[in-house]
Order: structure tokens, then C-alpha cells, then sequence
């Protein structure tokens, strides 16, 4: 599998309070690639790096088969960018942001740009002082995909944002994903960070999971759908030393333990039959749930 992002021991200190730490990332090319965690996890920073932006204290940094900071300019080139912030000109009009925007990108989809504005209701003569947090966000969005990039990277692109505006903007780019980059043979890549995990469900294929400045899982989205569950167990094994899952959070009830693991399948259900436990119940978590679930083993990890 080749990959549009990889990162290897990447470490980064900010002040005395928050660190990146030995973050190894695997972005599949092609992917639509969700970046969870809560405010202040390090997502941003993590894109700051990503982009050179930022320079690391160790490891490595590969974007598009390139080396950061080395071949920064080829891959910037290639990579449409949507920060947490807006960083655009207020005195400009929507059109005049644009041409702005195109003059630094010598394959720019004019055409394509088009389309998107008039899909987002963008009005070309309004200033962007006028606009609305929706307007704005929607433009941030319209001027990277109209690079036609191989790698798209946004920054919490909905944050803030009312669910129409939302849903407009997510639509725009599981549609950029089915058409793919301007001269390039596959699909293109989204890496997008986020704190809202079920807005990512929809679209996502991919998610890596971020608290404290280090990364908590990656996997696709599927298996973090469908491999976190709770188990009611009566007898539970004191030991999960050698268990095919991994075990997240243990609880007592009663006489029975509820445990949540990782990594579930049904024939996992064999060696708890082996440890003499009786397994009463599996079941399903919500997105929302696993995600809390991994922060909460994350921060306090069984012994």
C-alpha cells in the first residue's frame, strides 16, 4: 500500500505542557483520511508540521512520496490547504479572491471553480468582509479543490459551521474524491481533522485517532466501527495477558464484569470459554462511544 502522508518518530515540543510524540502516521493514497481528537490533542500542530510550517525535533516526514522540508515547493504545489482560520484579504470580493487564489497555481480548474461557487451560492461581487462563518467556509473549501490537488488537508473545514452548510461542504468533497486530482492517474487523497467523530462516519475510510500529542489507534474506518464492543462477562479472567483483543476498560457489575475491547470477532469468543468465563452479552458502540472509550484508555491504561 503506498501512502500520501507518512510520518515516522515524529516528536515536537510546545512550551513545557504539550509534546507530538514518536507519531507514526499512515495515510493510505486515496484515502479519505479522518484525524480525530479533542480540542488541543495536537491536530493542528500535527498539520502545521505536515506542511513545514512547522520544523520537528526528530523523525520524518514524507507527503506525496517527498520529503518535508526538503521538496516543500513540489508538494505544496500539489496539496490544497483549508486552515482552522481564515486567512484571506477582507477587502477582496469573492471573485477577486479567486483570481488571487488561481495566480499561484498554474493548473487551477477555472471551470470546475465555477461549478462550485454557483453550487455554494457564493455571490462573486459580495466582499468577504460581508460573509457569513458559512460563506467563509465554504469558500476556504471551494479555492483548494479548485487546485485539483493530489492531497487535500483541512483543518476542522466544519467547525462552527449550521448542519446545511455542513452537509454542503462534505457533499463538495466525497464528489472532488470520486472525480480525482488533475493529472494524476489515481484517486485524490482528504486528510481532514476533526473533533466531531460522527461527521467523519459518513465519509471517512480511514481514521487516526489523536489525544496528548499521541496517536491512540489507526485503522480503517470499518474495523473502528465494527471492532469496539462491550462484553458482559461472569467469571471474568483477572489476566487478559495473550487475549486476541485488547481491552480498553473494565468494569464490575454486580457479579458480572462489562468489559469494552478492540479488535472484537466472534470466534474471539473461544478464549474466554478457555479462561472458564461465560460471555452473556455483545454489544454494539456507537462512534461517539468507541471514541471516548479509546481517549479513556488512552489516559488511564489498564495495568
Amino acid at each position: 500500500m503506498s501512502h500520501a502522508i507518512e510520518t515516522r518518530g515524529l516528536a515536537y515540543r510546545a512550551g513545557r505542557d504539550f509534546a507530538i510524540r514518536d507519531l507514526a502516521l499512515h495515510v493510505p493514497e486515496g484515502s479519505i483520511y479522518g484525524f480525530l481528537g479533542p480540542n488541543g490533542s495536537g491536530k493542528t500542530t500535527t498539520i502545521r508540521l505536515l506542511l513545514g510550517m512547522l520544523r520537528p525535533r526528530s523523525g520524518s516526514i514524507s507527503v506525496l512520496g517527498r520529503v518535508v522540508p526538503r521538496d516543500l515547493p513540489a508538494i505544496l504545489a500539489q496539496t490544497g490547504y483549508v486552515p482552522e482560520r481564515p486567512h484571506l484579504y477582507p477587502h477582496l470580493t469573492v471573485r477577486e479572491a479567486l483570481q488571487l487564489h488561481a495566480a499561484f497555481y498554474a493548473g487551477f480548474d477555472h471551470g470546475y471553480a465555477a461549478e462550485l461557487q454557483a453550487a455554494f451560492a457564493l455571490p462573486a461581487t459580495r466582499k468577504l468582509s460581508d460573509l457569513s462563518k458559512g460563506e467563509m467556509g465554504k469558500l476556504l473549501v471551494l479555492l483548494a479543490l479548485g487546485q485539483r490537488p493530489r492531497l487535500l488537508v483541512l483543518d476542522e473545514p466544519t467547525d462552527g459551521l449550521d448542519p446545511v452548510v455542513r452537509r454542503d461542504v462534505l457533499a463538495a468533497l466525497v464528489d472532488f474524491c470520486s472525480q480525482g486530482a488533475a493529472g494524476a492517474a489515481g484517486a485524490a487523497t482528504v486528510f481532514i481533522s476533526s473533533h466531531l467523530v460522527h461527521e467523519l462516519e459518513r465519509i471517512c475510510d480511514w481514521v487516526g485517532v489523536l489525544d496528548e500529542g499521541r496517536l491512540v489507534a489507526e485503522l480503517p474506518m470499518q474495523d473502528f466501527k465494527n471492532g469496539i464492543k462491550r462484553l458482559r462477562l461472569i467469571r471474568a479472567p483477572e489476566s487478559v495477558a495473550g487475549a486476541p483483543f485488547v481491552v480498553l476498560n473494565r468494569e464490575p457489575s454486580g457479579g458480572e464484569q462489562t468489559w469494552v475491547v478492540r479488535g472484537w470477532e466472534p470466534r474471539m469468543a473461544e478464549w474466554l470459554d478457555a479462561a472458564h468465563a461465560e460471555l452473556r452479552e455483545v454489544a454494539d458502540l456507537d462512534l461517539e462511544d468507541g471514541f471516548v472509550e479509546l481517549l479513556r484508555a488512552s489516559r488511564a491504561p489498564l495495568a
